[in-house]
């Protein structure tokens, strides 16, 4: 059932056994996997089904650090970001749920082998009709993965949903779930804890139109987004002077993205037939979309005490005898990619066919960020229409990460080159501070991470916030590390982990 939180009677209580706030990926996976099951669900949702600029404006705020989409990378309305999710999923690696003392404050207090089973789950929320993501030889239709040199590259697959606009493709299951009540239009302005602040007592949620109701929980998860999470615990100071969670002021610290490069290097090949098809594109096989994509080896990463890097063939085009003659052509790489293909050709002694020497092959990478508590979300002194202080974002990149990533990039240079079939320039400079992203992700993660230890960690392995009760936390911000991949599918997978805890939870009489 869908209310619209305009509708609600002013100063109305509604009571109810979970709350939920926030209607995205997260979010509508735990609701949808509760219908039915006796627990009463309220999902409080700020956006009505539809975007909508005034809403989409509470999420305007300040820039401190690199420069950021802020309000741009993430969307407001039932559904959420998956709304403009480009529907890429692989999930983590093991090793980047490992502790390794070359990444400070690394480590999960769950393993990727606890997540596997939920993995599978999620797979069929985001309607992947495949988990073949590291089994080359479920896609030999699509050509052979490339016989790179060494063990420090290794082809793995992305598969893509659809992608699943979750707002569209679950709404009837809302709908249809007598004990599930959605609440549209409607802000979660603060909640507020018992007097000792060891569990949450009430919402107080607000519409832009002027309704102010609220909502008495047995449970509350907080599902807004990694962004949204921190600033709402942050604004929750009615008892706790810092925030609720924040004992330790971890509350918003650790905020993480994948920076993305375009064109990190340049890659030539003598023959783009060597190139399976998968790897340059969008690719239908057995029935899904996959995508080749190069991974570093766990044993590479341990040797040289690097973080992960993820890379992905683009756009290509020929390079004959005459590129690099053009008048206009300024480019100094241009000039000398016929000699360097010429080189290839004479070390493998295939021949040239008519003027074409071989073919340049377009690349991109997203970088694995250190946890940096430097990087993270604070409250503005301005105020959203709500009354309510707007976010301050520092995204803070190291000198470490973009080191990481030009190692990276040399290792694949020399994978590649030992083939024999192509050559790799690097073009991705080596540099003292990063202050500039070329590009990212909208990968928003970190600000409330997980850990055993209340002093490293905002939240529990159960999700649940150190020293509350009743608050817990899903999605991407309680990534202790961020790995290389999109967080999607894994953000659900801790959905659905979640959800199986407060299900026996509830069983046992735990917040009766």
């Amino acid at each position: 059932m869908f209310i619209d939180g305009r509708n609600v009677p002013d100063g109305a209580t509604i009571e109810t056994d979970l709350a939920i706030v926030g209607a995205g990926a997260a979010g509508i996976s735990i609701a949808r996997e509760l219908a039915g099951s006796g627990i009463s669900v309220a999902l409080i949702e700020s956006g009505g089904f539809e975007f909508d600029a005034d809403t989409q404006d509470l999420y305007e705020g300040e820039m401190a650090g690199v420069e950021y989409p802020l309000t741009s990378s993430r969307l407001r309305y039932f559904g959420g970001t998956t709304n403009h999710w480009g529907g890429w999923t692989r999930p983590l690696e093991p090793i980047d749920f490992e502790e390794r003392d070359w990444v400070p404050h690394s480590g999960w207090p769950i393993t990727r082998a606890i997540l596997d089973p939920y993995y599978e789950r999620a797979a069929d929320l985001c309607q992947l009709r495949s988990t073949a993501f590291d089994d080359a030889s479920a896609w030999a239709e699509g050509g052979e993965p490339l016989p790179l040199a060494g063990d420090e590259v290794m082809t793995r697959f992305f598969i893509y949903s659809p992608p699943t606009r979750f707002g569209k493709k679950y709404r009837p299951d809302i709908e249809a779930a007598k004990n599930v009540t959605c609440y549209l239009n409607s802000n979660v302005m603060e909640i507020v804890p018992t007097e000792n602040g060891a569990r949450v007592e009430t919402l107080r949620i607000g519409t832009l139109s002027g309704v102010r109701f609220e909502v008495k929980p047995k449970v509350c998860i907080l599902a807004a987004g990694a962004i949204e999470n921190a600033r709402i615990l942050l604004l929750s100071n009615s008892v706790e002077r810092d925030g609720l969670g924040n004992r330790n002021g971890l509350v918003g610290r650790f905020f993480m993205e994948h920076p993305h490069i375009p064109s990190p290097a340049t890659f030539l090949v003598t023959d783009p037939d060597h190139v399976a098809r998968f790897y340059r594109t969008y690719t239908k096989l057995q029935n899904s979309v996959v995508r080749g994509c190069f991974l570093f080896s766990p044993e590479y990463l341990r040797r040289t005490r690097r973080m992960g890097t993820v890379l992905t063939f683009g756009m290509s085009y020929a390079v004959t005898e005459t590129t690099g003659t053009e008048p206009d052509n300024r480019d100094p790489a241009a000039w000398i990619q016929p000699l360097v293909l010429k080189l290839a050709r004479d070390t493998t002694s295939a021949a040239a066919p008519n003027t074409e020497y071989g073919w340049r092959i377009g690349v991109g990478c997203a970088s694995e960020q250190e946890p940096n508590p430097a990087s993270r979300i604070t409250l503005s002194n301005e105020k959203d229409a709500l009354g309510l202080a707007r976010t301050r974002l520092a995204w803070r990149l190291r000198k470490s990460d973009a080191a990481s990533l030009r190692g990276n990039l040399e290792a694949l240079a020399r994978a590649f080159g030992a083939w024999g079939e192509g050559r790799v320039r690097v073009l991705f400079p080596e540099r003292d501070e990063w202050t500039v992203a070329e590009g990212w992700g909208n990968h928003h993660m970190g600000t409330t991470r997980m850990a055993s230890d209340p002093k490293k960690g905002v939240t529990d392995a159960d999700c649940r916030v150190h020293g509350m009760s009743n608050l817990y936390i899903a999605g991407s911000s309680l990534y202790p590390t961020g790995g290389t991949v999109n967080p999607t599918l894994t953000l659900v997978a801790l959905a659905l982990r979640l959800t199986d805890h407060l299900k026996s939870r509830f069983e046992e009489g735990a917040f009766a």
